[in-house]
């Protein structure tokens, strides 16, 4: 029987995005077989990645006008790759930290079926308007900061849920606005999908972020700000969707600490 952690590899690795949604979407949160204790050694090819999208840094990519359809897929097709990246970041933290409780790699595997499903719906929603995943230049800048954390757990937790998925909490509805305001109301809906379940992955990197801390008798407001600053965490910017913060169980010091930025 293959653990869960090595089938998170086998999703990870993965380079054709349908497939690697799919892998993840079969992950099973209550598998018998976890592995919390195998020595796993990292593969080749981390993560898998297609040949398309072209990737360009981030100020390369420029906005379109939400009154063609060309732009407003250019839009989706951003939130895809997003999407796409998310199933690798919660693949990686399912296989890549041995020795943690079960429940750990639960969470994780349960973030990467969420997140596929995300992708799908977002691919399926490109292809009904005559485009396709790959079919506009993305950017790399999301896995950068796993690559930049894949040594250190604790500032894994706090710099890509609870730092990179925070800010889509904020993102969510000014997009959403944009989308419907266009007459994309499928793109509407997939939105408030997306938006119920990521306030759940930012919840997960707060229990797990608290927990990691209180174990090593750390503050938490105090060492996510030396955590920022060690590893050049990008700044949070507002406006803040404080209602979706809250929901995700940041505390009213971390929501006075952001007002401080």
């Amino acid at each position: 029987m293959t653990s869960l952690r090595t089938q998170a590899i086998d999703a990870l690795v993965c380079s054709d995005p349908d497939r690697k949604a799919a892998l993840a979407r079969r992950l099973d949160p209550a598998a018998a077989l976890i592995g919390p204790d195998e020595q796993l050694a990292e593969p080749a090819g981390i993560p898998g990645r297609p040949q398309r999208p072209q990737l360009v840094p981030h100020t390369a990519l420029k906005q379109r006008s939400m009154a063609t359809v060309e732009g407003r897929a250019a839009l989706i097709h951003a939130l895809a790759h997003i999407e796409l990246n998310a199933i690798d970041l919660a693949l990686d933290l399912c296989w890549r930290f041995a020795g943690l409780p079960d429940a750990f790699y639960r969470d994780w595997a349960g973030v990467a079926r969420e997140e596929a499903l995300h992708f799908e719906l977002l691919r399926d929603h490109l292809h009904g308007m005559g485009f396709a995943y790959g079919d506009f230049p993305a950017h790399g800048a999301l896995w950068q900061m796993a690559e930049k954390t894949r040594g250190d757990l604790l500032a894994r937790i706090a710099l890509v849920p609870r730092t990179l998925e925070a800010r889509g909490l904020d993102a969510s509805p000014p997009i959403r606005a944009k989308l419907v305001g266009a007459g994309d109301l499928r793109g509407g809906e997939i939105l408030d999908i997306i938006l119920r379940d990521e306030i759940g992955h930012v919840a997960i990197g707060n229990r797990w972020y608290r927990r990691l801390c209180a174990e090593r008798g750390l503050d938490p407001v105090a060492t996510y700000a030396e955590l920022a600053r060690q590893f050049q965490a990008p700044r949070p910017r507002g406006p803040f969707n404080l209602e979706a913060r809250r929901a995700a169980g940041f505390e009213q010091s971390e929501l006075d600490a952001l007002g401080a930025i």
